[in-house]
């Protein structure tokens, strides 16, 4: 496993920072029923994987979790929340291109996505629903897991992780392919990630 550059390193800062920024100014729509929250904190984590790889990405996700962590002390439990339930979905995306090639490149054609993509929310469904009954509720509200089932339907978290999902993907995709992001993509991302 190469050493990151200083360049790798400058960039998934940057990303992390930037996601952070999103999600202290807190972009995004909130459910006023359920709070939760649509946004483009992940963005960015995603982003990583585009450009450099399924490395970068956790380097990318790990950095701006912490930062998250750090500056508003009260949402942890969202960074750990956002951490997790992003998993499925860039480490998929990262994993299904080890024998394909380079990542940026793969994913030109957005049709690549739809299988990955559709795997990884099933993977962040089936971890993210137990998880936000049994430790993100009832931390946030107090709510025991079962007054949890009955007042947050389980087809309402999967509806609100499919959207962000779908949004994650699809600004980092379009940021990446059509606003040329892609630029950043270093040559030496060749190597398979």
């Amino acid at each position: 496993m190469r050493k990151l550059t200083t360049r790798e390193i400058a960039l998934a800062a940057g990303l992390a920072a930037v996601s952070a920024v999103a999600q202290l100014i807190h972009i995004g729509y909130q459910s006023p029923q359920f709070g939760m929250w649509i946004d483009i904190v992940a963005v960015t984590w995603i982003i990583g994987i585009f450009l450099f790889g399924l490395r970068m990405a956790f380097v990318v996700s790990i950095m701006g979790a912490i930062i998250i962590t750090l500056f508003a002390p009260d949402t942890w439990l969202g960074a750990s929340m956002k951490w997790l339930a992003s998993l499925p979905i860039w480490f998929m995306l990262g994993i299904w291109t080890l024998k394909k090639g380079r990542v940026y490149e793969y994913y030109k054609k957005w049709w690549k996505l739809l299988i990955p993509l559709s795997i990884g929310i099933l993977i962040r469904c089936l971890i993210i629903i137990p998880v936000n009954y049994f430790y993100a509720i009832p931390i946030w509200t107090g709510l025991s897991p079962a007054k949890a089932m009955m007042i947050i339907p389980w087809q309402i978290i999967a509806l609100f992780n499919i959207v962000q999902s779908i949004v994650d993907v699809g600004i980092a995709w379009i940021l990446v392919y059509k606003f040329g992001l892609n630029r950043f993509a270093p040559d030496k991302h060749a190597k398979k990630t």
